[in-house]
């Protein structure tokens, strides 16, 4: 449609005024539009028929609701938002989400998400299905299973019918609360308009009985859905299996592990490593080592391969248990299995020598990893240089840095304690060494260093090194 007929299509006032818009350019062109409309009753209309949806992503999104929370206009800022969320060929992410609420300051006004349904209903606005959902994914965010909840009931006043979707999300912000008695209600609202609970509806809900402790009642619902025609799953079983874990019950645990390996075949219920690594968590946390070694020869006999957090439960079982020596042949064991890799496992080990205190230990199996070719992970590095720091052994530390591979990401503020502890010991051939290191890297000095390490720098005549590391 050309532009004249838009404009014949729009209320005189704003006639004059949005010409004017038509001659600028973006970014700027949704907030000139969206200030020269704000009267209007159904902007909605009006920046759909600009064809701003071309101008739509998150930095443009992200621009014009700063520039409305400046001008303290969030129920037009919140139009604006919900508008752009349901355009063709754009959808909202979480972190866009996020932004709004935290932009919008919907924490602070929850009142916000409900007038903003006064306003549509007041101007007359088309509203549909689509626009509650975005402010049901604003609720979510915002962790507001109130307004959730008054928001999914006030569909039906704009002729607009809540779907399973939108249920599972209040259900889950209800459940997230504690609230599983308001959660079961929903269930019921769902069959009076001939919606049925899904897979999704189920975990939430067991997730929800097995936080409130009512472990009884997640196992009924695992019956309600095979009378429902929806076969529970291994994500059900899993979900209900690790609440139970959770709660220390371990010979329930145990006696529902057995139920989903003896159901192999009648459904998709075989348990998978997350189900075997919550069970061996469990048993690690209370001193059961060797019963969680042997549910590891479970998984393996059906198949079932360990991930990292299944031997890094195992690692730091036997080493709480004064059973270290045996860490070495499950390692060996696993990493045959192909599942993990033995950098891996051996990260895992020094970060548990770490957590015992046994430094000694750990800086063997350091030096043994990069000798041989192998890359501790980025905590384990961290853990280890912290504790030389803190022994005083910078120059340690510092070699141990220059060998680490440059992909491994240390924690930053260690590069900021061996700085200054280099400096206070007048190393200062190691420190510039480090300074450069940390601006090849782009890593900033922070409080409490940032004086005291300039000072030494330029005494040392490493001026311009202190000025690009503070640039």
């Amino acid at each position: 449609m050309a532009t004249n007929s838009l404009l014949r299509s729009i209320p005189t006032p704003h006639r004059l005024r949005i010409s004017h818009f038509c001659s600028t350019t973006p970014p700027q062109n949704l907030w000139n539009l969206l200030r020269r409309i704000q009267s209007d009753p159904n902007p909605e209309q009006t920046l759909t028929k600009f064809g701003q949806t071309q101008n739509l992503n998150s930095s443009a999104i992200s621009d014009v609701l700063q520039r409305f929370s400046k001008t303290h206009q969030p129920i037009l800022g919140l139009r604006f938002f919900i508008w752009a969320g349901i355009q063709p060929g754009y959808k909202h992410s979480t972190w866009m989400y996020n932004q709004a609420c935290r932009i919008l300051g919907i924490n602070q006004s929850r009142e916000t998400l409900i007038r903003v349904l006064d306003v549509y209903k007041k101007d007359g606005s088309l509203v549909k299905v689509k626009t509650f959902k975005v402010i049901l994914n604003l609720c979510r965010e915002a962790k507001l299973a109130d307004e959730a909840l008054v928001v999914l009931r006030r569909m039906g006043e704009f002729n607009c019918r809540p779907d399973t979707t939108s249920f599972n999300l209040v259900i889950r912000l209800f459940c997230d609360k504690g609230d599983v008695d308001m959660c079961l209600e929903m269930m019921n609202e769902m069959a009076l308009i001939d919606l049925y609970p899904d897979m999704i509806t189920y975990v939430s809900m067991i997730k929800g009985f097995c936080n409130a402790g009512r472990f009884e009642d997640g196992y009924g619902l695992l019956e309600v859905m095979r009378g429902h025609g929806c076969v529970p799953n291994v994500v059900a079983y899993s979900t209900l299996l690790d609440g139970v874990c959770k709660s220390g019950d371990l010979d329930r645990a145990m006696e529902l592990l057995r139920v989903m390996e003896n159901e192999v075949g009648v459904g998709c219920v075989v348990p998978n490593v997350v189900t075997y690594t919550s069970v061996i968590q469990s048993l690690c946390n209370v001193g059961k080592i060797g019963e969680a070694l042997g549910i590891l020869d479970r998984m393996k006999q059906r198949g079932c391969l360990p991930n990292r957090l299944t031997v890094s439960t195992l690692i730091k079982g036997l080493c709480s248990g004064g059973r270290a020596d045996e860490v070495y042949n499950l390692i060996d064991e696993v990493v045959s299995l192909g599942s993990v890799i033995r950098d891996e496992c051996y990260s895992s080990l020094i970060v548990c020598l770490m957590q015992n205190n046994n430094v000694e230990e750990a800086e063997r199996i350091f030096r043994k990893m990069l000798i041989g070719g192998m890359k501790p992970d980025g905590l384990s590095c961290s853990l280890f240089l912290r504790q030389l720091c803190s022994d005083g052994r910078l120059l340690d530390a510092f070699e141990e840095i220059e060998n680490i591979d440059s992909s491994v990401t240390i924690d930053s503020d260690i590069y900021g304690v061996l700085l200054s502890g280099l400096c206070q010991r007048s190393h200062l051939k190691e420190a510039a060494k480090l300074a450069n290191i940390m601006f090849d890297k782009g890593i900033r000095l922070k409080a409490p260093f940032v004086e005291g390490i300039l000072e030494y720098l330029n005494l040392s005549g490493e001026g311009e090194l202190a000025s690009r590391l503070t640039s």
